[in-house]
């Protein structure tokens, strides 16, 4: 017999944005037990779990916390609200009528008929397979989130001798993780002229124990063939091409890749969502609602994040919006991605977060998140509202690994004659 089940909302992922954007909706008039929380882990929390620093919450709590910690606090207040959550539940497909079809050990292949789905799965990170690097594939080549993984939660050392490849916060936070455990990191080679994490994470991470960090550099070569015996470091040109001449060799039993982190896309795909080609995210409108009607998406399947506190933000929105959805408090046209007002990036910007405004649907204040595409320095963030320059605020550094955003009035966007709002970078 056919396992079915019907909810008003569906919600994919219980990692710190699930359950914020199940929180928000439980809060905001949607019943708790019509909401459905389907998480493939055995537990709550996300890849929080395995983040044993701190430094979250700052935002959100006004307080440091571990991430286990943050993740708990949302973990209590859904349980609070006894919304319902099925763990090892792994989903398979989402059509665009809103069908969910998974798997679980306790429930064997079920579908779920939702109201409205929530993406909320997270991104994943880059593999070696998409580096090209010449040599054999030896053990001892980790990437930085299986690490974390290895010696955070299983209680693993992956190596004692380490080469970390890019400079992403994930391989920032390894270095010093695996330099506290005993072992020797040797250098942080960075392909870009600029580092991809965070800037407290530079200094607390390498500066604070003496670790290198290589800009322009990338790692050439993996010497082993049964196990990592050490690599080769090459500079690289401005066109990230490496220089002859410029090798170096570091002797190591560990390579670790912290080389970009992806949208878990591929259920965003199946339900016909289309794609940022910056993000790797879905399309969103001002409700953070996908191009497929009664779809949001909030969290690192989104767009990638800085600060946890910020996908907590960006799915209280969703759940919210969600919620409005489901008990037809919305206005939403068939194709949420159609009309409005179009948000463009210029000028250094890579990308905004929504991408189309409906003013109609927005809050009284909407933010918009973005990031640039390189080292800003004494710069402005401009808005313009068609021709007409109406934000211009100075920053004294801009950087890729560090998240921007602006904030838009709905009483400013009401009754207007332009379609198009542009966010970008000016000089003056």
């Amino acid at each position: 017999m056919e396992n079915k089940i019907t909810k008003s909302l569906v919600i994919i992922g219980g990692g710190p944005a699930g359950l914020a954007a199940a929180v928000a909706a439980a809060e905001n008039g949607l019943p708790a037990e019509d909401i459905l929380i389907l998480e493939r882990d055995g537990r709550l929390g996300g890849i929080l779990n395995q983040c044993i620093h701190n430094g979250f919450g700052l935002h959100t709590f006004k307080e440091e916390l571990t991430g286990p910690e943050y993740a708990a606090r949302f973990e209590e207040r859904a349980k609070a609200l006894h919304i319902p959550y099925k763990l090892g539940a792994m989903v398979l497909s989402i059509s665009p009528e809103k069908v969910v079809t998974a798997v679980s050990r306790e429930d064997g292949l079920f579908t779920v008929e939702a109201g409205a789905v929530i993406l909320a799965m997270g991104c994943r990170e880059r593999s070696r397979g998409a580096l090209n690097i010449p040599g054999f594939r030896p053990a001892g080549v980790f990437s930085a989130g299986t690490a974390q993984r290895l010696v955070n939660m299983e209680g693993y050392m992956p190596g004692r001798e380490v080469v970390i490849l890019g400079s992403g916060d994930i391989g920032l936070i390894m270095a010093r993780r695996m330099t506290l455990e005993g072992a020797k990191v040797h250098v942080v080679a960075e392909l870009q002229p600029y580092s991809g994490g965070l800037k407290r994470n530079i200094v607390q991470c390498l500066d604070d124990f003496g670790i290198p960090l290589k800009l322009s550099h990338t790692v050439t070569e993996i010497h082993g063939k049964d196990r990592v015996t050490g690599v080769t470091i090459s500079a690289v040109d401005d066109k990230l091409k490496p220089i002859p001449g410029t090798e170096e060799y570091y002797s190591c039993d560990t390579l670790l890749l912290s080389v970009g982190l992806i949208p878990e896309n591929e259920l965003t795909l199946g339900a016909g969502a289309p794609l940022s080609r910056v993000t790797n995210g879905p399309v969103v409108n001002e409700s953070l609602e996908t191009g497929v009607p009664g779809i949001f998406a909030c969290g690192n399947v989104l767009h990638v994040h800085d600060l946890v506190d910020y996908v907590s933000e960006e799915a209280a929105q969703a759940g919210r919006a969600a919620a409005k959805y489901v008990q037809g408090g919305s206005k939403e046209t068939a194709e949420p991605l159609s009309g409005g007002i179009k948000l463009e990036a210029k000028g250094g910007v890579r990308y905004t977060v929504p991408s189309i405004i409906h003013p109609e649907n927005m809050p009284d204040t909407l933010t918009v998140r973005f990031r640039v595409g390189g080292i800003y320095k004494n710069s402005f963030i401009s808005v313009y509202f068609g021709d007409q320059r109406v934000q211009h605020r100075k920053k004294t550094v801009m950087a890729p690994g560090e998240m921007e955003q602006v904030l838009l009035k709905k009483a400013d966007l009401q009754n207007i004659d332009f379609d198009t709002v542009t966010v970008t970078v000016e000089a003056e």
